[in-house]
């Protein structure tokens, strides 16, 4: 029985350790993409996401249905009467159907920004997605997430390590002065709210 314990206790600490950083990398990859989404860089608002993609590939096939997928059925009404009036014009007049043809992709990207809770701002040009939405798409194109995975974890590291250094440097000065107190409180504030948004990974939900 002793050997036993003495076994588990030397086992329990790796499984800890494997598990507590296998899951460290999930959640600074989901923190990634969630500031990604704070910051406003959606982009399914883009010519080059999928939104728009899938809407011209349906255009091209006549099928509704791959379109569906971005809105609720609610606003299935408003889609499908739309695509079919758009279809319909798209062996007439190319200038007529150019301007048909992105009412259609404005109406479709602003209900799906609706399911998303977001402001439809307008179409964006192809080019303009992030690099990190940008390699999220490649890894579900190759089927590989460890390129992500390193990439997004070692930058996150890095961001960590550089404000904790930052906010211990300051610390030792924060009370020589009001200039030099703002100062740490900035960097902080930066640190903390980093650690936050992982803690709100953690505990709450995360909207698209």
């Amino acid at each position: 029985m002793k050997t036993q314990v003495k076994k588990t206790i030397l086992i329990n600490p790796l499984n800890k350790e494997r598990f507590f950083k296998f899951n460290m990398q999930s959640l600074l990859l989901t923190f990634a993409f969630m500031l990604a989404s704070i910051s406003g860089f959606a982009h399914c608002d883009s010519y080059d996401g999928p939104v728009i993609k899938d809407a011209l590939k349906a255009l091209d096939q006549n099928n509704v249905q791959l379109v569906l997928k971005w809105i609720e059925p609610q606003q299935e009404m408003e889609i499908i009467p739309l695509f079919d009036k758009t279809y319909r014009l798209k062996s007439g007049d190319k200038q007529v159907y150019s301007i048909v043809e992105k009412y259609f992709l404005e109406t479709l990207v602003r209900l799906h920004r609706e399911t998303e809770g977001a402001p439809y701002t307008g179409l964006k040009p192809a080019g303009s997605t992030t690099p990190l939405v940008t390699m999220a798409d490649n890894s579900i194109a190759n089927k590989d997430v460890e390129g992500v995975i390193k990439t997004v974890t070692n930058h996150l590291e890095q961001v960590l390590r550089e404000r904790y250094a930052t906010v211990a440097k300051l610390s030792k000065t924060k009370d020589n002065s009001v200039v030099q107190g703002r100062e740490y409180v900035h960097a902080y504030v930066e640190y903390t709210h980093t650690l936050e948004a992982l803690e709100h990974i953690l505990h709450g939900d995360i909207s698209h």
